[in-house]
């Protein structure tokens, strides 16, 4: 499967009151992380991409995550990012947080590859992952 590594500078707006980072921030980093996928599997910055296919985007229609080891202000951690399952219109994401070589959270996400719905475009639905694409992501 497709594989992104990134490393991010735990900034002091990440933080919560306890000095830690504020959960809700890592989900902001791994939206960006699976864009940042996105990119590598289709060699294209996503609003060239979503205009390219004729799609919306990727909504996340599922997510956990699980957290062992907190990052502090000015942390370096690293996001690797992975293609799971491939379906027609959903796939799954993987996302491993890294402290050095310690795993300091797992996390999933489910996405569609979502357009405007043709019959209401005031609904949005999913549509088959153009083959290349699909392809690049299972590596």
């Amino acid at each position: 499967m497709l594989v992104n590594r990134r490393d991010i500078e735990i900034e002091w707006g990440d933080c919560d009151a306890a000095g830690i980072v504020f959960y809700p921030r890592y989900f902001a980093m791994f939206d960006a992380s699976t864009a940042y996928l996105l990119e590598k599997a289709t060699g294209m910055k996503k609003i060239a991409w979503t205009k390219a296919f004729g799609v919306i985007g990727t909504p996340m229609v599922d997510t956990s995550a699980k957290f062992i080891i907190p990052s502090r202000y000015g942390d370096v951690i690293t996001i690797e990012t992975t293609a799971g399952e491939v379906r027609r219109s959903s796939f799954d994401i993987e996302h491993r947080v890294l402290k050095g070589d310690a795993v300091a959270i797992v996390a999933r996400e489910t996405r569609v590859w979502a357009g405007k719905d043709p019959e209401n475009p005031d609904r949005i639905k999913g549509f088959p992952i153009p083959d290349a694409v699909a392809a690049a992501l299972k590596g």
